[in-house]
């Protein structure tokens, strides 16, 4: 498709129509989207003994046909799984295309009531698009591109600043981690999405390229802009070489001052902050370069964040993803950690003790909570958990309400 096309869909029904707008000529191609009607799914236990002494068993649980992914599953590692989930929970598929548009971001916008997810790398011919799901209009879909972006991957809220982040302050501005390419510098863009208007925040680390920028998040209470940069547009054959190292930084975007606060990463890929804001999970994404290598991490560190909120000590090893790897992260309110892996949404303890899984049986690179609910991002699948009792750590703040 061309570089200047819009879509426009709204998909809920099997085998529905979208309708792609073309900005240069308005023509309409009519193309058949695939969805399916898909059993609710409850709480299922796991018996961690039987499968202690039964590889077989996990694989066991749950079953799906990886080329057209219909199946979701709920399942409990811990006791304690039904109780972070919510007893009544349910999940459906809610879309299944034939292209990949839920793959990362996943950032709540209160003035549109939308979620915005950045869609998966096809070509520099097709970039990235930006997936807009209408929270009050039955999840209803639309695709766009901002101008300014240009290979866009994770992203979060961005208040400017001196922008208060309280639940009554304007909504803010959508910041993206824009990857890049081979003519346009990895950077993190803010954009006004009503307007459409758009502002590179930052570019280069003291004038040093970055790779592709990855994810971000931005501290509540000193308004700094937390982020990693990885290697994934490299790997994907739209950005040079890398020429710095895989790291997590730290912008503060009233003075400019930048800093490393933690290295030593194969791929620093998902970041966030404990809901005390003491503790930051970065995740390690090192078992994906040009292809799978499952002997390089696979694991989510923990970091204490140092009382001025600037530095990082104390790294440590929280969690390992028993299947592919663990992406996009986020924590609720009650200090579990959450994560994207390989087979589904993992759910772990403060303690790193796995509770859980929203298994979908394909890689979930990212999801969203909602109040009351989790979207799971699979690429070319979007799901839904409802009646979900845990609350995102920034629901308050997103929404305006808990």
């Amino acid at each position: 498709m061309d570089v200047d096309e819009l879509y426009d869909a709204n998909i809920i029904q099997a085998g529905a129509h979208v309708s792609y707008h073309s900005a240069s000529s308005f023509t309409t191609i009519w193309k058949t989207i695939i969805t399916t009607l898909v059993k609710m799914s409850s709480i299922v236990p796991v018996d961690l003994l039987a499968g202690a002494t039964n590889p077989a068993y996990f694989s066991s649980l749950a079953t799906t046909n990886i080329s057209n992914p219909t199946t979701i599953s709920l399942l409990a590692y811990h006791s304690n799984f039904s109780n972070v989930l919510g007893a009544g929970a349910t999940a459906r598929q809610l879309y299944n295309l034939d292209w990949q548009a839920f793959h990362e971001m996943g950032t709540y916008n209160r003035e549109t009531n939308s979620v915005y997810i950045t869609s998966n790398y096809v070509s520099l011919d097709n970039p990235i698009n930006i997936t807009i799901i209408d929270i009050g209009n039955n999840y209803s879909l639309t695709s766009t591109r901002f101008d300014g972006v240009h290979e866009a991957n994770g992203g979060t809220n961005w208040y400017p600043p001196d922008t208060p982040q309280t639940n009554t302050s304007t909504p803010p501005r959508l910041l993206f981690c824009d990857e890049g390419d081979f003519n346009h510098a990895s950077a993190l863009v803010s954009v006004d999405p009503t307007t459409r208007e758009s502002t590179v925040v930052l570019n280069s680390f003291l004038g040093r390229n970055f790779s592709s920028v990855n994810d971000v998040r931005q501290h509540p209470a000193t308004g700094d802009l937390w982020f990693t940069d990885a290697d994934y547009g490299f790997f994907q054959a739209f950005r040079p070489p890398p020429a710095i190292p895989k790291q997590v930084y730290r912008f503060d975007a009233r003075t400019g001052e930048i800093q490393v606060v933690a290295d030593g990463f194969d791929q620093s890929n998902g970041l966030e902050f404990s809901p005390d804001l003491k503790t930051l999970y970065v995740t390690d994404t090192g078992a994906q370069h040009f292809a799978p290598n499952l002997t390089r991490p696979a694991t989510i560190y923990a970091f204490d964040v140092t009382e001025d909120a600037k530095r990082l000590v104390n790294r440590r090893t929280f969690a390992y993803a028993d299947v592919g790897f663990p992406d996009g992260i986020h924590t609720d309110l009650e200090g579990n950690v959450w994560a994207g892996c390989g087979d589904g949404v993992h759910v772990w303890s403060p303690e790193g003790v796995l509770l859980g899984k929203i298994w979908v049986g394909v890689v979930a690179n990212n999801f969203a909570f909602l109040p009351g609910a989790v979207l799971v991002f699979s690429n070319a699948q979007l799901w839904v958990v409802e009646g979900v009792k845990a609350v995102g750590r920034e629901i308050c703040r997103d929404f305006g309400t808990c």
